[in-house]
């Protein structure tokens, strides 16, 4: 069969190659991929900067954010539904992942999906232990393939409200840096629990990611027009900022952007080896007599899966043709070039053709939210 593949640590090596038939075990589930999210990670290790093959192997079948159609009955799934999968396998000896939370192994030797010594979903047919599969409503479809992005967000607000709670708390603004899938999607997320939402991206006022800000009652904000602090400063600072950037400057930033009590969670990565700078009063007073934190979040337990699928079918019935409007292109598996030069807020692979779609709403202008 077919599937997307990868020698890691080599550039320029990404292509459609045969891969054996997927192994189907009495404890796996077959199933039939229908479509792939592309995101960061896979254009790294396509750049040979990251990724690990599986033991023994000098290849890696690529391919996280995964959509499927169950081939066969059994395990409680029947044939023709329609699921996602966790990407990230527990270490098996951790306290964390005996307890089930992979999501915060504590020795680092977790397996992941297309990125870490276990192979993807970028196949034809693959074969996955029922326990690792997140089912997907009929009435969310083919945007299905955001579940696992989505988890990421939801896991982050998740920790935030962990970390805000620790004291009485009653957040309302929340401030998103970055417009891309992480981005948005947490805008979304945010808009669902009713948060006054201001998103900052590089984007013009006025292009596809700003109206599409905007069609969820979000204010969208060009950091070419004002700036985050200036931002924070206009309008007294935010109880909750989401980083999705990926820039280390701007991480450290958000601890600057907070109103009393105020949360940060970053969910960028920058592997730059570089030096950031702080203005010392920001830690050294205002983070400590105004409650300010900071905390970083990755992968996404279960239960962030689980929320994530609930959220996103909400967010579908809530603003029709938005939602589908992050996925900006979908090819066939052998475009993958062009998925991986995408500029939009998600590109997809697709393995299998597409049911038809509903029709879609033009994005509408909608007036902020105000309260």
């Amino acid at each position: 069969m077919h599937a997307l593949v990868t020698t890691p640590g080599a550039a320029h090596t990404t292509r459609v190659d045969d891969v054996p038939d997927a192994r189907v075990t009495a404890g796996t589930v077959l199933l039939r991929t229908l479509e792939i999210g592309v995101c960061g990670t896979d254009r790294e290790i396509s750049e040979g900067l990251f990724g690990v093959a599986p033991d023994g192997s000098d290849r890696l079948v690529l391919g996280h954010e995964f959509l499927g159609r169950v081939e066969q009955d059994g395990h409680g799934f029947s044939r023709g539904d329609l699921v996602s999968a966790t990407v990230r396998r527990s270490c098996g000896h951790c306290p964390a992942c005996l307890a089930g939370a992979p999501d915060a192994c504590q020795t680092g030797d977790y397996l992941e999906r297309g990125i870490t010594r276990l192979d993807g979903f970028a196949s034809e047919l693959v074969a996955e232990d029922p326990g690792n599969l997140i089912a997907v409503p009929r009435s969310l479809g083919h945007l299905g393939v955001l579940a696992e992005p989505a988890s990421i967000c939801a896991r982050g607000i998740r920790h935030v409200h962990a970390v805000g709670g620790r004291q009485p708390w009653a957040p309302q603004r929340a401030l998103v840096l970055g417009a891309g899938a992480i981005g948005m999607l947490s805008t979304i997320l945010l808009r669902l629990e009713d948060y006054e939402v201001w998103t900052a991206a590089r984007g013009e006022a006025g292009s596809e990611k700003a109206q599409l800000v905007e069609s969820v009652g979000a204010r969208y904000v060009s950091t070419a027009d004002a700036s985050p602090l200036a931002l924070a400063q206009d309008d007294g600072g935010f109880d909750l900022v989401v980083e999705a950037t990926g820039n280390a400057q701007v991480m450290l930033d958000t601890l600057a952007l907070l109103r009393r009590n105020g949360v940060a969670c970053l969910l960028g990565i920058d592997g730059h080896e570089q030096e950031v700078c702080l203005d010392g009063r920001v830690i050294g007073v205002d983070a400590i007599l105004q409650n300010r934190a900071l905390l970083g979040s990755v992968n996404a337990n279960r239960v962030d899966w689980l929320a994530a699928v609930e959220q996103l079918d909400r967010a579908q019935a809530r603003w029709p043709g938005e939602l589908a409007a992050c996925v900006g292109l979908r090819v066939p598996l052998d475009r993958f070039e062009e998925a991986f030069a995408f500029s939009g807020v998600k590109a997809t692979l697709t393995l299998e053709p597409s049911p038809p779609e509903r029709p879609r709403h033009p994005l509408r202008r909608r007036a902020p939210r105000t309260g």
